[in-house]
């Protein structure tokens, strides 16, 4: 089994950075970390995300490992086939096939279906298949018939064509290998079911599960808390150079570290996440169960943005002639969307996609135009404005610095709103094309924050401590935490 959703789990680097002077970890204490770990990123994964389901482990297609299995299964099939059509048939095979079988079928069984059990246990007695196959009396055909019967009353809906294909079957041989497909496929209907089922509650649970859990990896692993520090002390700097660079008296400095809003460090750290470089750089160990989701939406953020800077660019340099259209700024946009699909992997050429959408606004424009009976764009403007969608990749870009700057000004006003959030704050001018997109994921972003908040908020009140007090104050901090 794997799981559905990217776990992100990278221990050799995000839990044990260097530090000084080192202390010994001990193996013991390394397992215990990773089952702890392991548990809170499940319970984690299971909690937040609806879509969290265990599917079955499938080797590569054409891969060796697969060749192998399908090999050594077809082996097997042969091997029971020759048996059961030999003169007089063999059939301890079969009757281990049922043995197993049956403890599959026990094992859907509730505590209460005790009525189904003894007859599960009655019919596929192997000791009596055993002694009607001494005596050549076994019925391997009726058997199976009534596990395809009772598999149909234990299976899930989504089984039912599963179950009236293995009916059709003539063959009893590949009557009895799909049957064990089909139980496969109800194993894992079974721990999805229970999965669900657990959702509501660890949704209900999960602040001080996590916060328990991280609690004890800390306790296993001083330093797992060395990213998250570094993460923070990065924003308490910046602070600190702004409230000096907005024109501090001299002899104020020294107060300018309790002045600091812990809130605001907090939330400045949080926006950084979404430009964070995640193939380079590790997350703060406090962020770890939510990597992937975090990734994803700053990918998409990402995109957001490139499409409100070609919006930006082509408003202004054509929005005086395409005005009162809004059908062509869609279609321009949709364009955008589908080029730009995959623009997160190494592979994908930014500026030759950024050229191409410049070419094809530029024909969406001319098509616009004419249907209204106006002038095409010279060659000139189209050659500028395919110039200006192309730059938009380069450093310090002024179009895409300015759409960055209200993006993050409309996330950090989404940090600043109770949770969970009853209206969205007013977006941005420049955003509008990307409204409705931009509220999904300043949305799920908010919710992945304000849950960090609520499990990981003692951590982050004992370096903030640290960061602006001193260690003196960090250890009253403590003193007082635990009275």
């Amino acid at each position: 089994m794997h799981m559905a959703s990217k776990l992100n789990l990278k221990w050799g680097q995000q839990w044990f950075p260097a530090t000084s002077p080192p202390r010994v970890v001990t193996f013991d204490e390394v397992m215990a970390a990773a089952r702890n770990l392991s548990n809170m990123t499940l319970a984690h994964e299971i909690a937040i995300n609806e879509n969290f389901q265990l599917k079955q482990d499938a080797f590569p297609e054409n891969s060796l490992a697969s060749r192998v299995k399908h090999i050594v299964h077809q082996a097997f099939w042969d091997i029971l086939e020759s048996e059961l059509n030999a003169e007089p048939p063999e059939y301890e095979h079969a009757i281990k096939l049922f043995e197993e079988i049956r403890e599959i079928l026990l094992s859907f069984l509730t505590p209460g279906g005790n009525r189904l059990r003894n007859q599960i246990c009655e019919v596929l007695d192997t000791d009596l298949i055993r002694q009607q196959a001494e005596h050549s009396a076994v019925d391997i055909q009726g058997l199976a018939n009534y596990v395809i019967s009772t598999m149909g009353k234990l299976c899930a809906p989504m089984r039912d064509d599963d179950i009236r294909e293995l009916k059709a079957t003539g063959n009893i041989v590949e009557v009895l290998r799909q049957i064990f497909h089909v139980l496969d496929l109800m194993k894992m209907d079974m721990v999805n079911f229970t999965i669900r089922s657990l959702r509501p509650h660890l949704q209900r649970q999960l602040v001080d599960y996590e916060r328990t859990k991280f609690q004890e990896i800390l306790e296993e692993t001083p330093s797992a808390l060395d990213q998250t520090t570094e993460w923070i002390r990065e924003s308490v700097n910046e602070e600190l150079l702004s409230l000096s660079e907005t024109a501090l008296t001299p002899g104020a400095e020294n107060s300018s570290k309790p002045s600091l809003s812990p809130t605001l460090v907090l939330n400045n750290s949080y926006l950084k996440l979404l430009q964070w470089d995640y193939q380079k750089k590790e997350l703060p160990e406090t962020l770890m169960t939510d990597g992937a989701r975090l990734q994803e939406l700053t990918e998409k953020l990402n995109q957001l943005k490139i499409i409100a800077c070609l919006s930006l660019i082509t408003n202004n340099m054509v929005g005086a002639l395409t005005e009162g259209l809004p059908e062509l700024a869609n279609r321009l946009k949709r364009i955008s969307v589908v080029l730009l699909e995959g623009m997160n992997k190494e592979t994908f050429n930014l500026k030759e996609v950024l050229n191409s959408i410049g070419v094809q606004t530029c024909v969406e424009v001319n098509k616009a135009l004419v249907e209204r009976d106006l002038s095409i764009l010279n060659a000139e403007v189209q050659a500028n404005l395919i110039g200006q969608f192309s730059s938009i990749e380069e450093e310090d870009n002024p179009i895409w610095s300015l759409i960055d700057k209200r993006i993050q000004l409309y996330m950090k006003s989404l940090l600043c709103l109770p949770s969970p959030q009853k209206c969205m704050p007013p977006v941005p001018g420049g955003l509008a094309i990307i409204q409705q997109e931009l509220e999904v994921l300043g949305s799920q972003y908010a919710n992945i924050v304000n849950l960090n908040k609520q499990v990981y908020g003692p951590f982050y009140a004992n370096i903030l401590r640290k960061l602006l007090f001193g260690e003196e104050a960090m250890g009253k901090a403590d003193a007082s935490s635990s009275n």
